[in-house]
């Protein structure tokens, strides 16, 4: 009773902790929780080799109603471009199996290495190069375009994240407005958060390693405590946010981007 009880309010103070990052930066989801999450996993003891495994997986479960809630809002706005979701969605859903599987069949360092290498690169993307250009003029056409949607929806499933980092970097270089960008992008975090879950669910199936309250590598505790203390403490982040500029804020995002990548290096080299 006390392992679950500590194991309740460690993931409360990981959502809350989360919450206050992602209403600070914008930005919600894994790339915020899976490094708090892995650290608190980390602090109570839980086997190193799969603690990336159920950071990732309980990010992914945790995503799920928000993308659907956010989805639903962007649409009604007309802010979806559902004419790229129809040519897009098979191949994101297909991705996210893809890194799902990939994620089952290697140890939680690579899974480490994975997320602090992407991370790295978003955050260096938002300090030195907060505005791109265009690539194109419009969404491309071509035979070697779904690879686009599919590493979308593979490495987000990776990383434990809904595909927004991605998603809408990649329809922002291809001239898409910004704001469509954004909902579009919601959209995709429900194609790739579900079959990620599932997938993290079953390849996690009776693992005697799991913490108490698992369901294969999803956390229930960490789904019930994570997602509404995000929520609660999201306006408080977005409070403190509108003491910085843009360009400032930005830096402040990679920067602890950068801290997050470094922390999980070091965790899978040392």
């Amino acid at each position: 009773m006390e392992q679950w009880l500590i194991l309740g309010i460690a993931m409360l103070a990981t959502g809350c902790v989360a919450g206050v990052f992602a209403g600070l930066f914008g930005i919600g989801g894994g790339i915020v929780i899976v490094p708090v999450l892995e650290s608190t996993l980390g602090f109570l003891g839980v086997d190193p080799a799969i603690r990336m495994h159920i950071a990732v997986g309980t990010s992914l479960a945790t995503i799920i109603p928000t993308s659907i809630s956010s989805a639903r809002a962007h649409h009604r706005r007309g802010a979806v471009d559902l004419g790229i979701v129809r040519r897009w969605a098979v191949f994101v859903l297909g991705g996210a199996l893809l890194g799902a599987w990939i994620a089952s069949k290697v140890h939680s360092d690579v899974l480490a290495i994975v997320f602090a290498t992407l991370a790295l690169l978003v955050a260096l993307k938002m300090v030195l190069l907060p505005e791109s250009r265009n690539l194109t003029s419009d969404i491309p056409d071509g035979p070697w375009v779904p690879l686009i949607p599919t590493s979308i929806g593979c490495f987000s499933s990776m990383m434990g994240i809904g595909g927004g980092t991605f998603s809408v970097m990649t329809l922002t270089l291809f001239n898409q407005p910004i704001h469509r960008a954004v909902g579009t992008a919601a959209l995709f975090g429900l194609a790739i958060s579900l079959p990620g879950t599932l997938g993290f669910i079953v390849a996690g199936w009776n693992d005697p390693r799991l913490p108490p309250g698992s369901l294969g590598y999803v956390s229930l505790l960490g789904f019930a405590f994570i997602a509404p203390a995000t929520a609660l403490a999201a306006p408080l982040g977005a409070r403190i946010a509108h003491a910085f500029s843009a360009k400032k804020l930005s830096m402040l995002f990679g920067v602890f981007l950068v801290l997050a990548s470094i922390k999980l290096f070091y965790r899978a080299f040392a």
